[in-house]
């Protein structure tokens, strides 16, 4: 385990403690399991001392929950003591599948319902803790991110808020745009890939697979993913082609401009298999295109990789575009929530990320370093020598 010698080294700056909203009590169970595993496999022959008190425990999940009243109001509780402790609140912003009741009427929950009731978490542990930090992993409004023409700038003002509050670090994934960080620049930001986490689930779910330039090409499905894709193809020492959207600036349809077409620059694909890599899947319509696009290239088999898989239209093209040959493998991770259907389709793949988010809270709660967490390079070359290896 990376981290595993300084963390024996040194001191947590506090007791532990995981506070796991309702939305994402999943993912925070096996984190937390994962950080069981780590402390009770290290420094055995220091936890009798005091200064190791409550570092080894069955659990470091806090009992906290926010209830509603009949109007729609809510409330922030923690029912235990986290004073002096360094609190880690974790949240999924993109949890639709939880309701609660406005004068009778049920209403399934928001990312600004989301939003709102960590903001009641924060204040409810606010001068108590010894330090505060957020898990989002989707981070919220991140697609608004910048200003065109008079628009509101939400996610800038959404962390400002955080950290006004009291928060000194935020931990999220694959952001939209990371430069976003600069509206709260004297507090901590952390954005993680998956990149490792995706190649790992794509040669377990694909032994045949073969990671060279004859036979694989990463695809960018747009000009924003291009930073994803060139690491993708250097790390895999493999090429690269991106699609650019051709859009009608004369037309705004939900809140932007409709697609017109998508155009392909990058060597030819023929026989090829192809890797697309993106932040995530909305509603799937311009990878689904993307996907077709590249078959009708003759491209071989069409793997998708996405760290969010929010799928707000459904199943059903994803379901007609497998049907029909052009997806193999669809890979998500389980940082936001995804419906049960999603694990029971046969081109659907999860990455796992649980114990790499256990390892980021537990080197963050020792103040050590995270550059090999950041930096996923040497795991994946590990991951494809060993690969090469047993083929």
């Amino acid at each position: 385990m990376p981290n595993i010698e300084l963390m024996e080294r040194t001191l947590p700056v506090a007791p532990l403690k995981l506070a796991v909203m309702e939305n994402c009590k999943e993912l925070g169970q096996k984190v937390n399991d994962y950080i069981v595993s780590f402390r009770q496999n290290t420094i055995n022959h220091f936890v009798d001392s005091p200064l190791y008190l409550n570092y080894q425990t069955d659990s470091y999940l806090v009992n906290c929950s926010c209830p509603r009243f009949g109007s729609g109001e809510g409330k922030g509780v923690f029912k235990e003591s986290i004073r002096g402790t360094d609190v880690f609140i974790m949240t999924d912003v993109c949890n639709y599948s939880l309701t609660y009741t406005v004068n009778g009427h049920l209403n399934h929950m928001s990312p600004d319902d989301h939003f709102q009731d960590l903001k009641r978490i924060i204040s409810a542990s606010t001068g108590k803790t010894h330090r505060i930090n957020v898990i989002m992993p989707f981070l919220y409004e991140s697609r608004q991110h910048k200003r065109n023409k008079r628009e509101s700038l939400d996610c800038a003002l959404a962390l400002k808020e955080l950290t006004a509050m009291g928060v000194s670090n935020i931990i999220t994934f694959d952001a939209h745009d990371p430069r976003v960080q600069n509206a709260i620049p004297l507090k901590g930001f952390d954005t993680f890939a998956p990149a490792y986490q995706f190649m790992k689930a794509l040669f377990r779910a694909v032994p045949d697979l073969k990671a060279d330039k004859e036979h694989l090409m990463i695809i960018s499905p747009d000009e924003g993913a291009m930073h994803r894709a060139v690491y993708f193809s250097n790390v895999l020492g493999v090429d690269m082609g991106m699609f650019y959207k051709r859009r009608d600036y004369s037309t705004i349809i939900n809140g932007k401009n409709p697609i017109v077409a998508h155009e392909f620059l990058g060597d030819d694909v023929t026989g090829k298999d192809v890797i697309i890599v993106d932040d995530m899947i909305s509603s799937g319509e311009s990878m689904l295109d993307v996907a077709k696009q590249l078959k009708e290239r003759h491209a071989g088999r069409v793997f998708v990789c996405t760290t969010f898989g929010l799928f707000t239209d459904g199943f059903d093209k994803f379901d007609d575009f497998y049907e029909r040959g052009y997806l193999t493998k669809v890979i998500t991770t389980n940082l936001n929530y995804l419906p049960p259907e999603a694990k029971e389709k046969p081109y659907f793949l999860t990455a796992d990320m649980s114990k790499f988010l256990a390892l980021i809270v537990d080197s963050l709660n020792h103040d050590t370093s995270i550059s090999k967490v950041l930096d996923p390079t040497q795991k994946i070359h590990s991951l494809l020598e060993k690969y090469n290896t047993q083929k």
